[in-house]
Protein backbone atom coordinates (compact mmCIF):
# COMPACT_ATOMS: atom_id res chain seq x y z
CA UNK A 1 0.00 0.00 0.00
CA UNK A 2 1.09 3.77 -0.97
CA UNK A 3 2.50 5.34 2.58
CA UNK A 4 0.59 8.52 1.74
CA UNK A 5 1.26 12.15 2.88
CA UNK A 6 -2.14 12.02 4.49
CA UNK A 7 -1.24 8.72 6.16
CA UNK A 8 1.59 10.33 7.62
CA UNK A 9 -0.04 13.41 9.14
CA UNK A 10 -2.95 11.30 10.60
CA UNK A 11 -0.35 8.87 12.20
CA UNK A 12 1.42 12.11 13.38
CA UNK A 13 -1.57 13.96 15.10
CA UNK A 14 -2.73 10.66 17.11
CA UNK A 15 0.65 9.99 18.11
CA UNK A 16 2.72 13.30 18.68
CA UNK A 17 5.35 11.34 17.16
CA UNK A 18 7.88 12.50 14.01
CA UNK A 19 7.42 12.49 10.56
CA UNK A 20 10.11 9.74 9.94
CA UNK A 21 9.56 7.56 12.68
CA UNK A 22 5.60 7.71 11.62
CA UNK A 23 6.70 6.89 7.83
CA UNK A 24 8.89 4.00 9.14
CA UNK A 25 5.78 2.36 11.40
CA UNK A 26 3.27 2.73 8.24
CA UNK A 27 5.92 1.16 5.95
CA UNK A 28 6.21 -2.05 8.63
CA UNK A 29 2.67 -2.16 8.74
CA UNK A 30 1.71 -1.66 4.76
CA UNK A 31 -0.24 1.88 5.85
CA UNK A 32 -2.47 -0.15 8.53
CA UNK A 33 -2.53 3.30 10.88
CA UNK A 34 -3.65 1.33 13.86
CA UNK A 35 -1.12 -1.32 13.70
CA UNK A 36 1.16 1.38 13.34
CA UNK A 37 0.11 2.44 16.55
CA UNK A 38 0.22 -0.38 18.34
CA UNK A 39 4.14 -1.36 16.75
CA UNK A 40 5.18 1.89 18.22
CA UNK A 41 3.92 1.88 21.21
CA UNK A 42 6.17 -1.36 21.60
CA UNK A 43 8.92 0.26 20.39
CA UNK A 44 8.31 3.38 22.63
CA UNK A 45 8.44 0.69 25.31
CA UNK A 46 11.89 0.19 24.20
CA UNK A 47 13.02 3.58 24.01
CA UNK A 48 11.93 4.15 27.38
CA UNK A 49 14.44 2.50 28.73
CA UNK A 50 16.96 3.58 26.31
CA UNK A 51 16.09 7.00 27.46
CA UNK A 52 15.95 6.28 31.69
CA UNK A 53 19.03 6.79 32.05
CA UNK A 54 19.19 10.63 30.86
CA UNK A 55 19.52 13.21 32.99
CA UNK A 56 15.83 15.25 33.58
CA UNK A 57 16.17 18.16 36.19
CA UNK A 58 13.54 20.05 33.99
CA UNK A 59 9.83 19.69 34.54
CA UNK A 60 6.80 20.87 36.77
CA UNK A 61 5.29 21.26 40.23
CA UNK A 62 1.64 19.90 40.69
CA UNK A 63 -0.95 20.71 43.48
CA UNK A 64 -4.12 19.20 43.81
CA UNK A 65 -6.55 19.70 46.51
CA UNK A 66 -9.92 18.68 48.11
CA UNK A 67 -11.33 19.73 50.83
CA UNK A 68 -8.50 18.91 53.60
CA UNK A 69 -6.96 16.64 51.12
CA UNK A 70 -3.87 17.70 49.52
CA UNK A 71 -0.80 16.65 47.57
CA UNK A 72 2.23 18.18 45.80
CA UNK A 73 4.15 16.26 43.34
CA UNK A 74 7.32 16.76 40.87
CA UNK A 75 8.17 15.44 37.44
CA UNK A 76 11.15 16.00 35.82
CA UNK A 77 11.54 16.33 32.14
CA UNK A 78 14.62 16.48 30.19
CA UNK A 79 13.76 20.47 28.62
CA UNK A 80 11.60 23.13 29.46
CA UNK A 81 10.22 23.21 26.45
CA UNK A 82 8.71 19.77 27.05
CA UNK A 83 7.45 20.60 30.30
CA UNK A 84 5.11 23.21 28.83
CA UNK A 85 3.04 20.74 26.46
CA UNK A 86 -0.35 19.43 27.14
CA UNK A 87 0.57 15.97 27.47
CA UNK A 88 3.31 16.59 30.40
CA UNK A 89 1.18 19.08 32.34
CA UNK A 90 -1.78 16.53 31.93
CA UNK A 91 0.37 13.57 33.18
CA UNK A 92 1.34 15.95 36.24
CA UNK A 93 -1.50 17.06 36.90
CA UNK A 94 -3.22 13.70 36.77
CA UNK A 95 -0.34 12.10 39.42
CA UNK A 96 -1.21 14.67 41.91
CA UNK A 97 -5.08 14.12 41.51
CA UNK A 98 -3.76 10.32 42.44
CA UNK A 99 -1.58 11.40 45.32
CA UNK A 100 -4.47 13.54 46.92
CA UNK A 101 -6.48 10.94 46.59
CA UNK A 102 -4.91 7.72 47.42
CA UNK A 103 -2.05 8.38 49.20
CA UNK A 104 0.87 6.30 48.11
CA UNK A 105 3.43 5.03 50.37
CA UNK A 106 6.16 5.37 47.65
CA UNK A 107 6.99 5.59 44.21
CA UNK A 108 6.35 2.18 43.59
CA UNK A 109 2.89 2.45 44.71
CA UNK A 110 2.10 5.23 43.03
CA UNK A 111 3.32 3.90 39.92
CA UNK A 112 1.35 0.89 40.22
CA UNK A 113 -2.23 2.74 40.44
CA UNK A 114 -4.46 3.07 37.78
CA UNK A 115 -4.75 6.09 35.48
CA UNK A 116 -7.27 6.24 32.71
CA UNK A 117 -7.13 2.84 30.58
CA UNK A 118 -3.47 2.09 31.99
CA UNK A 119 -1.31 2.16 34.95
CA UNK A 120 0.88 4.94 36.00
CA UNK A 121 4.15 3.23 34.98
CA UNK A 122 2.55 2.32 31.27
CA UNK A 123 1.52 5.64 31.10
CA UNK A 124 4.77 7.75 31.78
CA UNK A 125 6.46 4.99 29.41
CA UNK A 126 4.03 5.75 26.92
CA UNK A 127 4.83 9.49 27.29
CA UNK A 128 8.49 9.35 26.87
CA UNK A 129 7.89 7.31 23.55
CA UNK A 130 5.35 9.73 22.19
CA UNK A 131 7.74 13.21 23.02
CA UNK A 132 11.45 11.68 22.75
CA UNK A 133 12.51 12.48 26.48
CA UNK A 134 13.13 10.66 29.98
CA UNK A 135 10.30 11.73 32.06
CA UNK A 136 10.91 10.72 36.03
CA UNK A 137 8.59 11.17 38.68
CA UNK A 138 11.04 12.71 41.25
CA UNK A 139 8.81 12.80 44.65
CA UNK A 140 5.62 13.46 46.34
CA UNK A 141 3.51 14.38 49.17
CA UNK A 142 0.39 14.71 50.93
CA UNK A 143 -1.91 16.07 53.83
CA UNK A 144 -4.48 14.61 54.97
CA UNK A 145 -6.17 16.53 58.24
CA UNK A 146 -8.48 18.46 59.99
CA UNK A 147 -6.49 21.29 60.11
CA UNK A 148 -6.47 24.18 57.64
CA UNK A 149 -4.37 22.84 54.80
CA UNK A 150 -3.29 25.75 52.15
CA UNK A 151 -1.04 26.03 48.83
CA UNK A 152 0.81 27.95 47.07
CA UNK A 153 2.33 27.11 43.25
CA UNK A 154 4.17 30.38 41.98
CA UNK A 155 3.03 31.22 38.59
CA UNK A 156 5.65 28.91 36.21
CA UNK A 157 4.74 25.97 38.01
CA UNK A 158 8.16 25.22 38.79
CA UNK A 159 8.29 26.21 42.45
CA UNK A 160 5.18 25.31 45.02
CA UNK A 161 4.48 24.63 48.77
CA UNK A 162 1.86 23.05 50.62
CA UNK A 163 1.07 23.22 54.82
CA UNK A 164 -0.92 22.09 57.28
CA UNK A 165 -2.06 24.87 60.03
CA UNK A 166 -3.18 24.03 63.90
CA UNK A 167 -5.92 27.42 64.18
CA UNK A 168 -5.61 30.80 62.33
CA UNK A 169 -7.71 30.35 58.60
CA UNK A 170 -7.32 29.70 55.02
CA UNK A 171 -6.17 33.53 54.62
CA UNK A 172 -3.59 33.12 56.64
CA UNK A 173 -2.21 29.74 56.01
CA UNK A 174 -1.87 30.28 52.36
CA UNK A 175 0.13 33.74 53.53
CA UNK A 176 2.50 31.54 54.81
CA UNK A 177 2.62 28.84 52.36
CA UNK A 178 3.76 31.92 49.72
CA UNK A 179 6.41 33.01 52.08
CA UNK A 180 7.67 29.42 52.15
CA UNK A 181 7.80 29.49 48.29
CA UNK A 182 9.32 32.68 47.60
CA UNK A 183 11.87 32.56 51.04
CA UNK A 184 12.95 28.91 51.65
CA UNK A 185 12.92 27.54 54.40
CA UNK A 186 14.44 24.36 55.49
CA UNK A 187 12.30 23.27 58.74
CA UNK A 188 10.15 24.81 60.33
CA UNK A 189 12.10 25.78 63.90
CA UNK A 190 15.82 25.67 65.35
CA UNK A 191 15.00 22.33 66.81
CA UNK A 192 14.53 20.38 63.52
CA UNK A 193 17.73 21.44 62.01
CA UNK A 194 19.88 18.45 61.38
CA UNK A 195 22.92 18.69 63.01
CA UNK A 196 25.04 18.21 60.57
CA UNK A 197 24.11 21.69 58.86
CA UNK A 198 24.73 23.38 61.82
CA UNK A 199 27.95 21.91 62.29
CA UNK A 200 29.12 22.49 58.94
CA UNK A 201 28.34 26.30 59.16
CA UNK A 202 29.94 26.51 62.21
CA UNK A 203 32.86 25.29 61.03
CA UNK A 204 32.73 27.82 58.71
CA UNK A 205 32.29 30.37 61.25
CA UNK A 206 35.08 29.08 63.35
CA UNK A 207 37.63 29.84 60.72
CA UNK A 208 36.86 33.23 59.78
CA UNK A 209 36.79 34.09 63.26
CA UNK A 210 40.05 32.82 63.86
CA UNK A 211 41.31 34.72 61.00
CA UNK A 212 40.56 38.06 62.75
CA UNK A 213 42.96 38.17 65.50
CA UNK A 214 40.70 38.52 67.75
CA UNK A 215 40.65 37.10 71.55
CA UNK A 216 39.21 33.60 71.83
CA UNK A 217 36.36 34.44 74.54
CA UNK A 218 35.40 37.36 71.31
CA UNK A 219 35.75 34.54 68.42
CA UNK A 220 33.33 32.68 70.37
CA UNK A 221 30.65 35.43 70.56
CA UNK A 222 31.28 36.38 67.00
CA UNK A 223 30.52 32.56 65.94
CA UNK A 224 27.63 32.34 68.34
CA UNK A 225 26.34 35.61 66.51
CA UNK A 226 26.74 34.09 63.20
CA UNK A 227 24.75 31.07 64.01
CA UNK A 228 22.22 32.70 65.08
CA UNK A 229 21.57 35.17 62.58
CA UNK A 230 22.04 31.76 60.15
CA UNK A 231 19.58 29.64 62.19
CA UNK A 232 16.99 32.73 61.88
CA UNK A 233 17.47 32.77 57.88
CA UNK A 234 16.90 29.21 57.16
CA UNK A 235 13.95 28.47 59.84
CA UNK A 236 10.65 28.93 59.09
CA UNK A 237 9.62 30.66 62.46
CA UNK A 238 12.89 32.94 62.70
CA UNK A 239 12.13 34.39 59.10
CA UNK A 240 10.88 37.70 58.55
CA UNK A 241 7.30 37.41 56.77
CA UNK A 242 7.78 38.71 52.98
CA UNK A 243 4.37 40.84 53.65
CA UNK A 244 5.69 42.54 56.82
CA UNK A 245 9.01 42.48 57.24
CA UNK A 246 8.62 44.30 60.98
CA UNK A 247 6.99 40.31 62.08
CA UNK A 248 8.88 37.04 62.25
CA UNK A 249 6.65 34.20 61.09
CA UNK A 250 6.69 33.14 64.80
CA UNK A 251 5.01 36.33 65.63
CA UNK A 252 2.69 36.01 62.67
CA UNK A 253 1.51 33.25 63.88
CA UNK A 254 1.25 33.80 67.63
CA UNK A 255 -1.04 36.68 66.30
CA UNK A 256 -3.49 34.25 65.32
CA UNK A 257 -2.83 31.65 67.83
CA UNK A 258 -1.51 29.46 65.51
CA UNK A 259 0.76 26.99 64.53
CA UNK A 260 2.43 25.08 61.53
CA UNK A 261 2.22 21.35 61.59
CA UNK A 262 3.78 20.59 58.93
CA UNK A 263 4.96 21.92 55.18
CA UNK A 264 6.08 20.74 51.87
CA UNK A 265 8.30 22.59 49.39
CA UNK A 266 9.42 21.83 46.61
CA UNK A 267 11.60 23.34 43.35
CA UNK A 268 11.83 21.71 40.25
CA UNK A 269 15.42 20.38 39.04
CA UNK A 270 16.21 21.25 43.28
CA UNK A 271 19.56 19.00 44.36
CA UNK A 272 19.51 17.38 40.73
CA UNK A 273 22.93 17.66 38.60
CA UNK A 274 22.29 19.11 35.24
CA UNK A 275 24.61 18.10 32.73
CA UNK A 276 25.90 20.89 30.11
CA UNK A 277 25.48 20.43 26.65
CA UNK A 278 27.54 21.62 23.43
CA UNK A 279 24.80 21.95 21.20
CA UNK A 280 27.24 21.96 18.05
CA UNK A 281 28.85 18.64 18.88
CA UNK A 282 25.42 17.72 19.94
CA UNK A 283 24.10 18.49 16.23
CA UNK A 284 27.04 16.60 15.04
CA UNK A 285 26.06 13.34 16.73
CA UNK A 286 22.69 13.16 16.07
CA UNK A 287 23.71 13.92 11.86
CA UNK A 288 26.35 10.92 12.57
CA UNK A 289 23.58 8.67 13.58
CA UNK A 290 21.21 9.44 10.81
CA UNK A 291 23.93 8.96 8.30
Amino acid sequence: MAITAALVKDLRERTGSGMMECKKALVETDGDVDAAIDLMRKKGALKAGAKSSRIAAEGLVSIAKEGNKIAIVEVNSETDFVAKGDDFIGFVDALAALVMKHKPADLDALSSLKLADTDVETARKELIAKIGENINIRRFSSIDSSNVVSDYLHSNSRVGTIIEVEGGDEGLARDIAMHITASKPICISESEVPEEVKNKEKEIFVSQAAESGKPANIVEKMVQGKMNKFLKEITLLGQSFIKDTDKTIAQLLADSNATVKSFTRYEVGEGIEKKVENFAEEVKAQVAQTS
